[in-house]
């Protein structure tokens, strides 16, 4: 599919605006603040923010959703960067799409909270959700960037602690390997608009300091996925962080994962949270879509 006239205006945009300027975090916190004021909710949706034992979080519920199924999102920002508000532009048309409520914890932020402060957000918030009376199989956690990295170290913790496991994992551009040590960080490096490896180390050790990397639960991909639920992978070509997901799927699979891996040709680090303002973004909601339909049916 060639990339749309508007996907091109906003990767020259995102490039000036994140990468060219290399932001500090404190930069790139106020910069998601800045963007996520341009967002209106439609009316056809709700936001309702709530605490779940301290936390906040947010239910976005579009009106024709099914009130089975809950859709479990951790956002992305490396860790030290993201919110409620900066993730509304993605999460709402991604809720549209699937007709799915959606459920969008705060989770804690490095360096003031490092690991394993949001894995036990997340955590906290799956067990909220069986709490509130949602059934596993109607349980789908998703996670962009370092949030797809979160996904995935949130369900092996959940199998480790004997945990019900969800129906399904969905990973958009996972930040999976810590170590930033795989060949794309160099073959990338010129294409990719949004991130920088100097970047993701400084955010990796704000969240696991000088302690192992190659931990699962801090990089998945040196996890054992077995018993490990129906795994949907979404990846541009064009983005440092592509071998992250190759290494992913291969490992998944190798372990006896249902594995289904999207490469998507010229698009960048998760650029999907653009949301309505590039068709691609809606391309990719309808791609996650028709995968939970063929591997998560709802019963009738």
């Amino acid at each position: 599919m060639r990339v749309s006239l508007r996907a091109r205006f906003w990767r020259i945009l995102l490039r000036k605006i994140f990468k060219e300027r290399g932001l500090s975090i404190e930069q790139n916190r106020a910069q998601g603040a800045q963007m996520a004021r341009y967002f209106r909710v439609p009316k056809a949706v709700s936001v309702e923010q709530i605490s779940i034992e301290g936390l906040p979080a947010a239910w976005i519920r579009p009106a024709d959703a099914s009130l089975e199924r809950v859709l479990l999102h951790l956002h992305g920002g490396g860790y030290v960067t993201g919110s409620l508000d900066s993730h509304l532009m993605m999460c709402v048309p991604l809720a549209q799409t699937l007709q799915t409520n959606l459920l969008l914890p705060e989770y804690r932020l490095a360096p003031e909270h490092p690991f394993p402060a949001a894995l036990e957000d997340a955590l906290k918030t799956y067990r909220w959700l069986l709490g509130q009376g949602f059934q596993p199989k109607n349980i789908i956690i998703s996670g962009d960037s370092a949030g797809g990295g979160l996904s995935l170290a949130t369900v092996l913790a959940l199998r480790e602690a004997g945990d019900p496991l969800p129906a399904a994992v969905i990973c958009l551009s996972p930040w999976a390997d810590l170590t930033n040590s795989r060949q794309s960080h160099i073959t990338k490096a010129e294409v990719e608009p949004v991130l920088t490896t100097t970047a993701l180390h400084e955010w990796a050790a704000c969240y696991n300091g000088d302690a192992n990397l190659k931990n699962p639960l801090v990089s998945p991909v040196y996890a054992n996925f077995h018993n490990f639920p129906p795994l949907f992978i979404q990846v541009g070509s064009d983005e440092i962080l592509l071998d992250d997901s190759l290494a992913l799927a291969a490992k998944a699979r190798a372990d006896g994962v249902d594995v289904s891996l999207r490469v998507w040709d010229g698009l960048w680090h998760v650029w999907p949270a653009l949301g309505s303002l590039i068709p691609e973004s809606g391309h990719a909601f309808d791609e996650i879509g028709e995968f939970l339909r063929v591997k998560t049916p709802l019963d009738k």
